[in-house]
């Protein structure tokens, strides 16, 4: 499948409304996984997620940080789960897919210890800092014949989906401008934990923007960051970023600040060509307005309010991927669309590469 017929597509594979149901009626026996690293921000939803799957069977967590597991130990989250240890999960030939869900710094090396076992991966998003060990996993996934899904919670995003399908049948006309911005507020604790890269706001939450826009529009030409600390804090947090990316005939901006109160309200990606334009606002749960020169389907002509059905995340991303490992069907994204995103973000983050 190419990037235009699978941007085309709903879901890339099937709307993310459909996949939940197909989940839900599975009966195939529950492929066994368990949990590496427990220090990631969704670290808590993929637990909750896996827990709930009607795909996956949690076997363990293991978390090899003793600081970061006596701060987790204890939570009612996990007294159900039994736990075990990194050699436990990486040499029990039962569990057949791992999620690396530790903090950032520590997610490539988690993760390639994973692959090198033979399991498929999930791991938590951004795929660290360093791009030649990215690059090592990804071919180490490859020779092993295993899957990584990449944590990016909007590639099942309903809102998401709508606008792929737009582009994808040309109804936007020639996209020129996106424009993309996913602020936060965050705690002085949180701050710490993104201040170890000198991308800050921008690495931890501007990744999920540009895995959609890289979908949409590949790799940019040229991107230009400005990486700024602008709030009252004594830290070094870049938190108030924006990064333009260069198309030959487009041009994209994302923005990502972390003191923004009411900041999920806010949240929005708008995308527009030469005979239409749709904001999502905000992201979740979506919710777009759609503005067409000519009638498309059943949306009229001139601006029009689209709702969607909402899906919680962990649910259709879980699903698509277990459908992938029992090979039922091919899994929508391959290892050069994540190193293409993870050389788009570290550039977007000041990075030379």
């Amino acid at each position: 499948m190419n990037r235009r017929d699978f941007i085309g597509s709903t879901a890339g594979v099937l709307a993310a409304t459909q996949l939940g149901a197909v989940a839900q009626e599975k009966t195939t026996p529950k492929i066994p996984c368990a949990i590496l690293g427990l220090g990631h921000a969704h670290a808590g939803s993929i637990v909750k997620g896996l827990r709930n799957s009607p795909d996956f069977a949690l076997l363990g967590i293991c978390e090899p940080d003793e600081t970061v597991l006596k701060a987790h130990a204890e939570q009612a989250l996990h007294a159900a789960t039994q736990w075990l240890s990194h050699d436990e999960i990486l040499k029990n030939p039962d569990i057949k897919m791992v999620a690396v869900e530790s903090d950032v710094p520590r997610l490539l090396a988690l993760g390639q210890s994973v692959v090198e076992a033979g399991k498929h991966l999930y791991m938590d998003k951004p795929a660290g800092t360093d791009l030649p060990k990215f690059r090592t996993l990804l071919d180490t996934a490859k020779a092993k014949g295993v899957l990584l899904q990449m944590g990016y919670m909007y590639r099942y995003n309903p809102g998401f989906d709508f606008i792929r399908k737009l582009h994808g049948e040309g109804v936007l006309g020639d996209v020129f401008t996106i424009h993309a911005t996913m602020c936060t507020d965050l705690s002085p604790a949180n701050r710490e934990r993104i201040a170890f890269h000198k991308g800050g706001a921008m690495l931890e939450l501007g990744c999920h923007l540009i895995d959609m826009i890289v979908l949409l529009l590949g790799e940019p030409r040229k991107v230009t960051s400005f990486l700024r600390h602008d709030n009252d804090f004594d830290d070094s947090l870049s938190d108030n970023t924006l990064a333009v990316l260069e198309y030959d005939k487009a041009m994209v901006t994302v923005d990502i600040s972390v003191q923004e109160p009411n900041s999920g309200a806010g949240r929005r990606f708008k995308i527009t060509g030469t005979h239409g334009a749709v904001t999502l606002m905000p992201l979740e749960p979506p919710a777009a307005q759609l503005s067409l020169r000519n009638a498309w389907g059943d949306h009229p002509q001139g601006v029009s309010d689209v709702s969607f059905k909402h899906l919680p995340r962990h649910i259709a991303d879980l699903a698509d991927f277990a459908s992938a490992i029992r090979g039922e069907s091919e899994f929508a994204y391959g290892y050069e669309h994540d190193y293409a995103v993870q050389r788009t973000v570290l550039r977007a983050c000041g990075e030379n590469v």
